[in-house]
């Protein structure tokens, strides 16, 4: 089982898919790759607003996919998974434009 979905920010697209327990990203319109969340770039200044321990640290960006990482892990369903990125993306100004589960037709989020 397998949900995706497919975010706007600004003019750019980034599409996330949750498979199980992993996570992963693809930026572009026109193809490119499915990515693990290892290779996506994270702001210094929103790692540090979630996770304000890692402000003086030199691997904030490993710390914070770390804790990424488990956080997902922790949840029990691929369903809960992608809520909490759709959510937390929100926060960063990109919009859920659409959902797909399963490989079905993706559906326009309201």
């Amino acid at each position: 089982m397998a949900i995706g979905v497919i975010f706007e920010f600004g003019s750019e697209i980034v599409e996330v898919r949750i498979q199980d327990k992993t996570c992963l990203f693809r930026t572009g319109q026109f193809g490119g790759a499915l990515a693990p969340i290892d290779s996506i770039k994270l702001d210094k200044a929103g790692s540090i607003k979630k996770f304000p321990d890692l402000k003086d640290k030199k691997d904030w960006k490993e710390q914070t996919l770390k804790r990424f990482k488990e956080n997902l892990k922790n949840m029990k369903t691929e369903k809960e998974r992608m809520n909490y990125i759709i959510k937390d993306l929100a926060q960063h100004g990109y919009k859920a434009k659409y959902y797909q589960q399963n490989g079905h037709r993706p559906k326009k989020i309201k």
